[in-house]
């Protein structure tokens, strides 16, 4: 079985040659590892970026430290810029106390010029939104805190 460091890497070495390339899609097949990358068919406007977050605190942790008792994070899969809503002025995928479901998109996130679809590894509630839109989040830093069912 292929782990997900694996497929990621793959993106990761792959997303350049689509970004060069003049087509909309690309698709490797290696053995058990089989890997698409699609460019979006609309890309919404990107805002300004916001300046990045803050360093980690000194005891290594996120700004955020662990979630609290109970609640679990939603944490980026990748590096890139943040976007809470699929395009500039659209309601946010979630906000604080919505109900989100395990693989519902909660984001956007933008990395060398193509939108992926971030989507939950939780089912509960937003207890926390802990990235602003336009935000540059880095690949494991927690996204939102959620209260799991």
């Amino acid at each position: 079985m292929i782990d997900r460091d694996s497929i990621l890497a793959a993106v990761d070495q792959l997303a350049p040659a689509l970004a060069r390339a003049d087509v909309d899609e690309l698709e490797v097949e290696v053995g058990d590892l089989r890997v698409r990358l699609a460019r979006p068919a609309a890309v919404p406007a990107a805002p300004e970026p916001a300046a990045p977050p803050p360093p980690p605190a000194s005891d290594g942790l996120t700004p955020f430290g662990e979630p609290a008792p109970g609640m679990q994070f939603v944490s980026a899969p990748l590096t890139g810029v943040w976007y809470s809503a699929p395009s500039p002025g659209a309601r946010d995928y979630l906000a604080e106390g919505d109900e989100v479901g395990r693989g519902q998109v909660i984001g956007l996130i933008e990395a060398m010029k193509l939108f992926n679809e971030i989507k939950s590894d939780a089912n509960g509630t937003v207890t926390r939104v802990l990235v602003e839109s336009g935000t540059l989040v880095k690949r494991r830093q927690p996204l939102l805190e959620v209260d799991p069912r």
